[in-house]
Protein backbone atom coordinates (compact mmCIF):
# COMPACT_ATOMS: atom_id res chain seq x y z
CA UNK A 1 0.00 0.00 0.00
CA UNK A 2 3.24 2.66 0.70
CA UNK A 3 4.19 1.54 -2.53
CA UNK A 4 1.08 2.65 -3.96
CA UNK A 5 0.98 6.00 -2.66
CA UNK A 6 5.06 6.85 -3.31
CA UNK A 7 4.00 6.00 -7.34
CA UNK A 8 0.83 8.30 -6.94
CA UNK A 9 3.40 11.27 -5.56
CA UNK A 10 5.61 10.52 -8.10
CA UNK A 11 3.07 10.74 -10.67
CA UNK A 12 1.40 13.76 -9.49
CA UNK A 13 5.26 15.67 -9.06
CA UNK A 14 5.83 14.69 -12.68
CA UNK A 15 2.38 15.65 -14.05
CA UNK A 16 2.98 19.46 -12.03
CA UNK A 17 6.49 19.69 -13.19
CA UNK A 18 5.50 18.80 -17.07
CA UNK A 19 3.09 21.30 -16.90
CA UNK A 20 5.17 23.98 -15.27
CA UNK A 21 7.58 23.35 -17.80
CA UNK A 22 5.53 23.48 -20.61
CA UNK A 23 3.87 26.69 -19.39
CA UNK A 24 7.64 28.24 -18.90
CA UNK A 25 8.21 27.20 -22.62
CA UNK A 26 4.91 28.18 -23.92
CA UNK A 27 5.14 31.76 -22.89
CA UNK A 28 5.67 34.57 -25.30
CA UNK A 29 8.48 36.52 -26.08
CA UNK A 30 8.64 39.93 -25.20
CA UNK A 31 8.22 40.96 -28.73
CA UNK A 32 5.58 38.72 -29.61
CA UNK A 33 3.55 40.14 -26.69
CA UNK A 34 3.99 43.54 -27.64
CA UNK A 35 2.64 42.01 -31.22
CA UNK A 36 3.50 43.32 -34.31
CA UNK A 37 2.05 45.35 -37.48
CA UNK A 38 3.45 46.58 -40.87
CA UNK A 39 5.15 49.33 -38.90
CA UNK A 40 7.41 47.11 -38.18
CA UNK A 41 8.43 45.82 -41.14
CA UNK A 42 10.59 49.22 -42.31
CA UNK A 43 14.01 49.97 -43.95
CA UNK A 44 16.35 47.87 -45.80
CA UNK A 45 17.03 44.19 -45.93
CA UNK A 46 19.21 42.05 -48.09
CA UNK A 47 17.50 38.64 -48.69
CA UNK A 48 18.49 35.56 -50.77
CA UNK A 49 15.87 32.99 -52.17
CA UNK A 50 15.91 29.37 -53.21
CA UNK A 51 13.79 27.07 -54.94
CA UNK A 52 12.48 25.38 -57.75
CA UNK A 53 10.10 26.38 -60.66
CA UNK A 54 7.76 23.67 -62.31
CA UNK A 55 6.99 24.20 -66.20
CA UNK A 56 3.24 23.96 -64.89
CA UNK A 57 3.50 27.86 -63.60
CA UNK A 58 1.27 29.63 -65.90
CA UNK A 59 2.97 31.97 -68.26
CA UNK A 60 6.76 30.54 -66.95
CA UNK A 61 9.03 30.31 -70.41
CA UNK A 62 10.00 26.89 -70.63
CA UNK A 63 13.46 27.73 -70.24
CA UNK A 64 13.29 29.23 -66.92
CA UNK A 65 11.67 25.72 -65.45
CA UNK A 66 13.95 24.40 -63.30
CA UNK A 67 16.19 25.19 -60.00
CA UNK A 68 16.06 28.88 -59.00
CA UNK A 69 17.85 31.45 -57.18
CA UNK A 70 17.80 34.97 -55.90
CA UNK A 71 19.89 37.96 -54.31
CA UNK A 72 18.17 41.54 -53.34
CA UNK A 73 17.53 44.13 -51.31
CA UNK A 74 14.32 44.77 -50.33
CA UNK A 75 12.80 48.09 -48.69
CA UNK A 76 9.78 48.06 -46.40
CA UNK A 77 7.69 51.26 -45.83
CA UNK A 78 6.51 50.47 -42.46
CA UNK A 79 2.76 51.07 -44.17
CA UNK A 80 2.20 48.32 -46.10
CA UNK A 81 4.21 49.36 -49.34
CA UNK A 82 7.49 47.38 -50.77
CA UNK A 83 9.90 47.87 -53.34
CA UNK A 84 12.98 45.33 -53.98
CA UNK A 85 15.91 45.28 -56.83
CA UNK A 86 17.37 41.71 -57.44
CA UNK A 87 19.29 39.25 -59.60
CA UNK A 88 17.47 36.18 -60.61
CA UNK A 89 18.71 32.82 -61.53
CA UNK A 90 16.05 30.49 -63.16
CA UNK A 91 17.40 27.19 -64.56
CA UNK A 92 20.46 29.43 -65.59
CA UNK A 93 19.07 31.90 -67.03
CA UNK A 94 20.14 35.46 -65.33
CA UNK A 95 17.70 38.24 -64.82
CA UNK A 96 17.64 41.49 -62.96
CA UNK A 97 14.35 42.41 -61.73
CA UNK A 98 12.56 45.13 -59.95
CA UNK A 99 9.55 44.15 -57.74
CA UNK A 100 7.33 46.24 -56.13
CA UNK A 101 3.93 45.25 -54.16
CA UNK A 102 2.25 45.47 -50.52
CA UNK A 103 2.16 43.38 -47.84
CA UNK A 104 0.20 43.00 -44.44
CA UNK A 105 1.59 42.27 -40.99
CA UNK A 106 -0.74 40.64 -38.14
CA UNK A 107 0.24 41.28 -34.62
CA UNK A 108 1.51 37.46 -33.96
CA UNK A 109 4.35 38.89 -36.06
CA UNK A 110 2.75 36.44 -39.68
CA UNK A 111 1.90 38.19 -42.72
CA UNK A 112 1.17 38.07 -46.71
CA UNK A 113 2.56 39.75 -49.62
CA UNK A 114 1.99 40.09 -52.99
CA UNK A 115 5.00 41.05 -55.21
CA UNK A 116 5.28 41.99 -59.04
CA UNK A 117 7.95 41.14 -60.70
CA UNK A 118 8.97 43.07 -64.20
CA UNK A 119 10.14 42.54 -66.48
CA UNK A 120 8.90 39.09 -66.01
CA UNK A 121 5.37 40.38 -65.73
CA UNK A 122 5.12 37.51 -62.60
CA UNK A 123 2.64 38.20 -59.53
CA UNK A 124 3.93 36.38 -56.36
CA UNK A 125 1.88 35.34 -53.59
CA UNK A 126 3.94 34.87 -50.51
CA UNK A 127 3.19 34.28 -46.36
CA UNK A 128 5.93 35.29 -44.28
CA UNK A 129 7.36 35.35 -40.73
CA UNK A 130 8.80 38.25 -38.89
CA UNK A 131 11.82 37.25 -36.30
CA UNK A 132 14.70 38.35 -34.21
CA UNK A 133 11.89 42.42 -33.31
CA UNK A 134 11.77 42.86 -36.85
CA UNK A 135 15.55 42.07 -38.17
CA UNK A 136 14.32 39.17 -39.80
CA UNK A 137 12.23 38.25 -42.11
CA UNK A 138 11.49 34.60 -43.40
CA UNK A 139 8.63 33.80 -46.73
CA UNK A 140 7.85 31.00 -48.83
CA UNK A 141 5.60 31.87 -52.18
CA UNK A 142 2.48 30.37 -51.61
CA UNK A 143 1.69 30.02 -55.66
CA UNK A 144 1.52 26.52 -57.04
CA UNK A 145 4.30 25.32 -59.45
CA UNK A 146 7.00 25.31 -57.33
CA UNK A 147 8.67 26.77 -54.37
CA UNK A 148 11.13 29.50 -53.56
CA UNK A 149 11.92 30.17 -50.03
CA UNK A 150 13.22 33.53 -48.83
CA UNK A 151 15.09 34.75 -46.27
CA UNK A 152 15.62 38.62 -45.43
CA UNK A 153 17.94 40.33 -42.80
CA UNK A 154 18.00 44.06 -41.86
CA UNK A 155 21.05 44.42 -40.09
CA UNK A 156 23.80 46.97 -42.05
CA UNK A 157 27.34 46.77 -41.97
CA UNK A 158 29.42 49.69 -42.54
CA UNK A 159 33.04 50.23 -42.15
CA UNK A 160 34.03 46.96 -40.46
CA UNK A 161 30.90 47.20 -37.50
CA UNK A 162 27.46 46.22 -37.48
CA UNK A 163 25.00 48.54 -37.00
Amino acid sequence: MRNIALRCQVVCLLAVSVFYAQSMVAQESPSAAKGCSNATLQGGFGYTSTGTLLASIPGLPPPLAGPFAEVGRQTFNGKGDTDATATLSANGNIQPVTIAGTYTVNPDCTGTMTLNVSPLGVIAHLDFVIDDDGAELRAIVTDSGGFIESRAYSKQCRGGREE
